[in-house]
């Protein structure tokens, strides 16, 4: 069967997914199940639940797209209460901008933006998608067009210390490369998590236009290094939205981030994302159910860049079956 595929119109008025989302559902056989499950998961407003949760966080991932319309997926960091909402439809976003961040200089009114709140210590996360509103110093205000929560499943439990004196400690420039280094390869090659922006801000997109930023996670080394230039990453069972492959499906332009929870460097990566739907290739992945190629135009290390410690991992229960020592760990 071929890689390439129609997108679809939506019949349904009130779906919330755009075309390439619904061509993926389509392709997976899933379609009618996303719909029933996204028209009542998939809300224009933030539950109190979520409100009260974004609260209690010390860091937020955050999805958005440059001024060359490349997405990128980063984080804002602050004591808890940096997150805000005044109401259902709002989100306030102020915090600390961390060194080397690509979107720094990229949030004006108007802007797509993606959040993922997550609590790897309990392994809860929801999500936000809209568009900012106003900027206030370095405070985003977010209007909520999209809030969702996600299940627990392949989130590694960490815990977390917030230490303000690495801030004033990450004065290490930010590195610029256009291929991975071996120092990147490795910390690629040991990672169990990371995150990737997406985005579909075509006018047709409807009231599912935006960015997006999700997370992924795995035994250490289920991301497969090919070469200072792509990288394979296995798809595992998720929600069956396909937000992020729905996005790749129509604009393949992606943003990485991993996170050294040892040493707190940050490593953003810009590519261009391929989906592998040949069946034959997923044995190379335990419990893959699709492939992404992955093709590395940029790379961003910030050194000593996060302000956490953290505790000693706890793999998601999903990986029991894996060999973490032979993964790397």
């Amino acid at each position: 069967m071929s890689d390439t595929f129609k997108l679809l119109a939506e019949p349904h008025a009130v779906s919330p997914f755009h075309a390439g989302e619904l061509a993926v559902q389509e392709r997976v056989g899933v379609r009618e199940l996303a719909h029933s499950s996204g028209i009542r998961g998939i809300r224009p407003s933030m539950p109190e639940q979520h409100r009260a949760f974004f609260t209690n966080l010390p860091l937020m991932v955050l999805g958005g797209v440059d001024a060359n319309g490349q997405p990128w997926a980063t984080v804002r960091v602050g004591q808890p209460g940096f997150l805000s909402s005044s109401d259902v439809h709002t989100l306030h976003i102020a915090g600390t901008t961390l060194p080397g961040d690509p979107l720094a200089d990229a949030w004006k009114v108007g802007s797509l933006v993606g959040g993922l709140g997550i609590q790897a210590e309990t392994r809860r996360r929801n999500r936000v998608n809209g568009v900012i509103t106003a900027i206030d110093h370095n405070a985003l205000t977010l209007n909520v067009s999209q809030s969702f929560g996600n299940c627990p499943k392949y989130i590694q439990s960490r815990t977390p210390t917030w230490v303000p004196s690495l801030l004033s400690a990450a004065h290490q420039q930010t590195r610029y490369s256009r291929q991975l280094e071996a120092l990147d390869q490795a910390l690629i090659e040991a990672a169990d998590t990371f995150f990737i922006a997406s985005v579909n801000a075509a006018d047709d997109a409807g009231i599912a236009r935006g960015a997006d930023v999700s997370h992924r996670g795995g035994p250490p080394g289920f991301v497969r290094v090919d070469d200072a230039a792509t990288l394979i990453v296995p798809d595992f069972s998720g929600n069956r939205f396909f937000n992020t492959l729905g996005n790749l499906a129509v604009n393949s332009r992606a943003g990485l981030l991993f996170l050294d929870y040892i040493h707190g460097d940050l490593l953003y990566l810009a590519v261009d994302a391929e989906i592998i739907w040949d069946k034959a290739r997923l044995s190379e992945f335990a419990g893959a159910e699709r492939l992404l190629r992955l093709r590395v135009r940029e790379v961003r290390r910030s050194p000593a860049a996060l302000p956490f410690t953290w505790s000693p991992v706890e793999y998601a229960p999903q990986f029991a079956a894996f060999n973490i020592a032979h993964h790397g760990a």
